[in-house]
């Protein structure tokens, strides 16, 4: 299952999605989003114990098809 992590969950406003098979790749991608977008280029250990917990497995999308 995918993870994803939502900016919008540590930066109100920022709709950026981080995705990936582990955590380890959800936060390589948002690390890089952080520095470009937000010019953090450094993370905390405090910083990333709350981006690990923002972290979560993505729901599934169900898609309605209308019937004709």
């Amino acid at each position: 299952m995918v993870k994803v992590l939502h900016c919008n969950d540590l930066v109100p406003g920022c709709m950026f999605e981080a995705r990936g098979i582990c955590d380890e790749e959800v936060i390589a991608e948002f690390a890089d989003h952080i520095a470009t977008a937000h010019n953090m280029f450094e993370i905390s250990d405090e910083t990333l114990v709350m981006i690990n917990k923002a972290i979560h497995e993505e729901a599934c999308r169900r898609v309605r098809f209308a019937r004709m």
